[in-house]
């Protein structure tokens, strides 16, 4: 069997013995140290920590967007460090999606266009119809023509959101998604994130600062000094 693929395939998410580490002209900066973690498909994981423990970091190594400094990430059994970029870019497209923090809309695309990109990108006839769909289970049907400009806050993370499962992907990876929102829009985002995820068993990654939205993931973890605590205190 190929070095690349894992035996265990119950696992979405395997990281063994990650280190990064940084060199700055203040020196070396090591941000994590031997952090390993197993997350089963279909499991929903928060990780809290305070600005600057590195969250955004870590979730970069665990969806193969970065490489550590040593050990080994492996997604659903495959170590996609060792595909080419091409290869590699076309698995993520495949498995993975990802909501930003700051939505990451394109401003001269409809709600319905950014919708149904990545989709588009894949070739699929249907994309317009499937798209129209997660729109409208997260309440934006009146908006699709409506550019992201001409859509609060909330809306812009909506779209986000049916962006990210329209492709029905196996892994979804959210970083601070309530982060630009007030606490009502951001109560309301979250539940329509969690219905979706359920709904699709979805394998979700959380990265969040706020200890009430951790909890209603299936587990918690603080990322704290370099070290991966199970449990939020």
């Amino acid at each position: 069997m190929p070095d690349n693929i894992s035996l265990n395939t119950s696992f979405a998410i395997e990281a063994h013995h990650l280190a990064k580490t940084f060199v700055t002209q203040a020196g070396v900066i090591r941000l994590f140290n031997d952090l390993s973690l197993a997350i089963q498909r279909g499991e929903s994981v928060a990780i809290i920590g305070q600005s600057g423990a590195g969250k955004s970091t870590l979730l970069s190594l665990l969806a193969g967007l970065d490489a550590p400094s040593t050990g080994s990430v492996k997604l659903l059994g495959t170590d996609i460090s060792t595909l080419s970029d091409t290869d590699g870019s076309a698995w993520r497209a495949k498995n993975l999606s990802f909501i930003f923090q700051s939505f990451h809309l394109l401003p001269e695309l409809t709600a319905l266009e950014n919708t149904q990109l990545p989709l588009d990108i894949r070739g699929d006839k249907q994309a317009t119809e499937k798209a129209a769909s997660l729109l409208d289970q997260v309440g934006l049907s009146d908006r699709q023509g409506h550019y992201p400009a001409q859509l609060s806050g909330g809306e812009q993370q909506r779209v986000a959101i049916a962006r990210a499962f329209v492709t029905h992907p196996t892994i979804l990876f959210a970083d601070e998604p309530t982060g630009n929102l007030d606490t009502e829009t951001g109560e309301n985002i979250i539940t329509q994130l969690f219905e979706l995820n359920a709904q699709q068993d979805t394998t979700l990654v959380l990265i969040t600062h706020d200890a009430a939205l951790a909890s209603r993931c299936d587990r918690q973890f603080r990322l704290e000094q370099g070290l991966l605590i199970e449990g939020v205190r």
